[in-house]
């Protein structure tokens, strides 16, 4: 299997953490991207890439960015937890712009999606890549959102995907909850690499972590049929920072961390789909 894509790779939200750390790996393999972002890119310019400062809910111009492209990584948009009139634009529109994209080219998606989908479920159970969405804010809701639109268009226009449902993807873990959900910036990379030279993926979940030995509350995903595994961890980091947790019940007891308790009024602490008494 050749290590370069046949047709350049799209990058959204380029200009991002992530975008700049996943555009300079792979214009260091000497990738073809086509790059873009409602932002101007901060970094030198891979030789073979090209950069276009633009917004997700112009559709017509994602649709030209799209043009022969074979993959579209999309990591655009609201990225992090906001009212629900900033991330509906970017998040939904958006997202409805890049698989119409797609779409059209017959390219794959990769999706940035994120632990925040399924924010609510307890650190104290371990769930399969297929469990139910449950957001723990409107950014999460986006994300689940997105995963459901990436099966309507696979279902529907044969439009591959791949949700990536990142953890905590940074150059290093800063608290006691990242030992489990940490990413380390190149397995990300790593993980984009397979999840645009996989021959065939169909529509599937990934979960983004490093290989964290912590990481006991998601499994069953699609990583052995993409051939990726991680390298890094976050275990290293665990004398300095296993102590270092919030103090706040709901923030400590589930994936969702910090985001869970963002306006949380729940009067019991319980989850609210088990009732007072549950």
């Amino acid at each position: 299997m050749t290590d370069t894509p046949a047709k350049p790779v799209l990058i959204t939200g380029a200009s991002g953490m992530l975008g700049r750390s996943l555009t300079k790996a792979l214009g260091a393999l000497g990738w073809t991207l086509v790059l873009t972002d409602i932002k101007p890119f901060p970094d030198a310019i891979p030789e073979r890439a090209r950069f276009t400062q633009a917004d997700l809910e112009d559709g017509v111009t994602m649709l030209r960015l799209a043009e022969g492209c074979g993959t579209i990584i999309h990591l655009g948009g609201v990225s992090v937890e906001r009212p629900f009139e900033e991330v509906i634009g970017p998040n939904i529109r958006g997202l409805y712009h890049i698989y119409e994209a797609a779409r059209r080219e017959k390219a794959r998606v990769i999706f940035a999606s994120s632990n925040h989908s399924v924010g609510f479920h307890e650190r104290s159970v371990s769930v399969p890549a297929d469990t139910q969405f449950l957001p723990d804010g409107y950014y999460g809701l986006s994300k689940a959102y997105g995963e459901l639109m990436g099966r309507l268009y696979w279902f529907k226009h044969a439009v591959e995907s791949v949700n990536v449902r990142i953890g905590s993807a940074r150059d290093e873990p800063i608290d006691a909850r990242m030992l489990a959900s940490w990413m380390s910036l190149p397995d990300f990379a790593r993980l984009m690499q397979r999840c645009v030279l996989t021959p065939q993926v169909g529509c599937v979940v990934v979960w983004g972590h490093s290989d964290n030995s912590r990481m006991t509350w998601w499994r069953d995903d699609a990583r052995d049929a993409l051939g990726w595994k991680p390298v890094d961890s976050a275990d290293p980091f665990a004398g300095q920072l296993a102590g270092k947790v919030s103090g706040d019940p709901v923030q400590e007891r589930f994936v969702g961390g910090g985001y869970c308790a963002i306006d949380y009024t729940h009067p019991d602490q319980a989850p609210p789909w088990k009732g007072a008494a549950g």
